[in-house]
């Protein structure tokens, strides 16, 4: 769970760590093709691009860079391990046992999966390795024990008539993964798609292909059958458009921002209706009300924004105080972002990495300049982080007033905002006045308090005293346009599959 991760950054030294020459990861890079049909392959154009080590702007490697006609191919392949390959053909208990040895090998390579993610992402190698891949195991071996387990119902009519309910796969899925969380993404998606007998063509995000084509390789040796799942790395306007529109692709599920998911859906209405899934952005609310133990409030407030280097959809941007604790709030707050470590995220100890680009690094500081130039009080940070790398130091605004615009943009980086409220009312009015409504956390010590905001808010997951709590039977997703549909859990199952009703009239039953 992300929360325990912040627990144990704790013990970590606070003094702020120099960023000297970049540890080299020790492993291969073996696989930059895209892998269609159980190949690996070069892109039809022969094209690749380069994925960039984020703590240098250097290139790790180049990458098959697939489009249309790639998407094409593998699509093909999806179809006919659908149409006339074993997968769907298969009991559900083989299916599982194919999900379970997977996950075995998973686990046994972690290390290596570890160090490719923070080395083609950034985020924090232990990280990585102690919380975010025991997840993605935790994840398929949760949907390996839902495989067999999918039914439908047998439903009273009124009349002499059998009527059953049987729950099917769609057939092909297109599957749209974000850089942030890559492999976390790809076992929210994927898990759930092939327990229910789907066949997936998936995208990866162009900035961190590498860690989910080598998983898919493992997949493989799992006994995955040939183009049961395709990987296509490549650009949004070229490869992730062209499986949103692909007319043979049966239903979609895209993670990412909410202008994206715009155009997603937009395109997969235009081509053949398919259903869409969306995961989209975030500006969540953290309240912190009068009763609440502040320096927990300030710690958990602090992990709930800067985790991840605050590229997280659900982190809690919007650090809303009640007034008569805002004070200390707010002092304890900078204090605290002062001592966080940042540095190279491959060292020991390490809270913070960079931030995923040089584009995403330049609209961070852009955001952060607008926050001074408005009026908002910096009380730390607010500019680059040594002279190599997008690094950014651990930013804390006050004084931030709701119509700011890093009140009410999605930043996707290490920036606090702190305002303050005075009483519920206030606080609910201004916390569902986003357009967003993806999750929300509450700290108090009143059930009353917390019981009156679960409800009140207009989001997916409220977090009551913790934050970032993600298990595998606990469903995620938002309200507004934080996106539709949820992922994970029995819930997530719902997204990769149809239901289909059966009538049989009945002769002299014995009963009804």
């Amino acid at each position: 769970r992300f929360s325990s991760w912040g627990r144990r950054i704790n013990s970590f030294s606070t003094a702020a760590a120099a960023i000297d020459e970049p540890i080299h990861p020790s492993i291969q890079i073996d696989h930059t093709q895209l892998l269609i049909n159980g190949q690996f392959i070069d892109a039809a154009s022969g094209r690749t691009f380069p994925t960039v080590d984020p703590r240098t702007g250097d290139v790790i490697a180049r990458v098959a860079e697939g489009d249309l006609e790639d998407i094409n191919r593998a699509v093909a392949a999806a179809r006919k391990a659908f149409d006339e390959g074993p997968w769907p053909k298969m009991t559900a208990y083989e299916r599982s046992r194919i999900m379970l040895r997977f996950a075995d090998l998973l686990e046994k390579h972690a290390g290596e999966v570890a160090k490719l993610e923070t080395w083609d992402n950034g985020k924090p190698y232990e990280q990585a390795a102690k919380i975010e891949i025991p997840m993605v195991v935790r994840m398929f071996r949760y949907y390996a024990g839902w495989a067999d387990k999918i039914h439908g119902f047998t439903v009273p009519a009124d009349g002499q008539h059998h009527v059953q309910t049987l729950h099917e796969p769609y057939g092909v899925c297109g599957l749209i993964i974000p850089w942030n969380f890559p492999l976390l993404l790809y076992s929210w998606k994927v898990g759930p798609a092939l327990a229910c007998g789907n066949t997936v063509v998936l995208k990866t995000a162009e900035q961190t292909p590498l860690s989910a084509i080598y998983v898919s390789k493992l997949f493989h040796e799992a006994g995955l059958p040939p183009g049961v799942l395709n990987v296509v790395s490549g650009f949004g306007p070229t490869a992730g458009a062209a499986l949103s529109s692909h007319m043979d692709v049966n239903k979609l599920s895209f993670t990412g921002s909410t202008a994206t998911g715009k155009v997603v859906l937009a395109l997969a209405a235009k081509s053949n209706l398919k259903p869409v899934t969306l995961e989209l952005g975030g500006k969540s609310p953290f309240i912190v009300c009068k009763d609440a133990d502040v320096d927990k409030a300030v710690e958990l407030a602090h992990s709930a924004l800067f985790f991840n280097q605050g590229q997280c959809c659900c982190a809690g941007s919007r650090t809303l105080v009640h007034e008569s604790v805002y004070d200390e709030f707010v002092e304890k707050a900078k204090a605290r972002a002062l001592k966080r470590v940042v540095g190279d995220p491959f060292k020991t100890g390490i809270e913070q990495g960079p931030q995923i680009d040089n584009e995403q690094f330049k609209k961070i500081l852009k955001y952060i300049r607008s926050g001074i130039e408005s009026g908002a009080t910096l009380e730390s940070g607010g500019e680059q982080f040594g002279s190599k790398g997008y690094y950014i130091q651990p930013t804390v605004f006050s004084n931030v007033q709701d119509d700011m615009l890093i009140a009410k943009d999605e930043i996707f980086g290490p920036v606090q905002s702190i305002s303050k409220f005075k009483d519920l009312e206030e606080v609910v009015q201004r916390a569902n006045a986003s357009s967003y409504g993806l999750a929300a956390g509450v700290f108090t010590q009143n059930i009353e308090t917390a019981n009156t905001l679960t409800r009140a808010l207009r989001v997916g997951t409220v977090w009551i005293n913790c934050y970032d709590i993600f298990d595998a039977a606990v469903p995620f997703g938002g309200f507004k346009m934080s996106g539709q549909g949820r992922e994970k859990g029995i819930y997530g199952l719902s997204s990769y599959l149809q239901v289909k009703a059966v009538v049989t009239p009945l002769k002299n039953p014995a009963w009804l």
